[in-house]
């Protein structure tokens, strides 16, 4: 008991250390008119750094993201594999991969795939 309460205060002791070294790196120097203004390539921007963004490109990477949680969520389907019985796990995983298709089916019939407007 007493090992685990001195590794607790160990490791508490050295989080508070880093953080206050970091705070205390991090210090900034005070901002002038130059260090504030965005940086493009050493001559005053031409346009706003707030320029609009493609909504075709934020959708493609939303679609990306989402279909990257679900192989995290297949993956891990080969090891239950292993330990349950075929029959649940082919209902889980057909399942599953069902509502993978119905909703890659309903962004494509939405339109969101299409790259042309």
């Amino acid at each position: 008991m007493f090992m685990i309460m001195t590794s607790i205060l160990l490791s508490f002791t050295i989080s508070i250390i880093l953080i206050m070294l970091c705070s205390v790196i991090s210090k900034k120097s005070k901002n002038n008119r130059e260090k504030m203004t965005p940086f493009e390539c050493g001559f005053d921007p031409k346009s706003s750094a707030r320029m609009p963004f493609s909504m075709q490109f934020f959708m493609i990477a939303i679609i990306f993201l989402i279909f990257d949680m679900e192989i995290i969520i297949i993956l891990p389907t080969i090891k239950i594999m292993q330990m349950t019985n075929m029959t649940s796990w082919f209902l889980t995983t057909s399942g599953f991969l069902i509502i993978l298709i119905l909703g890659l089916y309903h962004e494509w019939k939405n339109g969101i795939l299409e790259w042309k407007n």
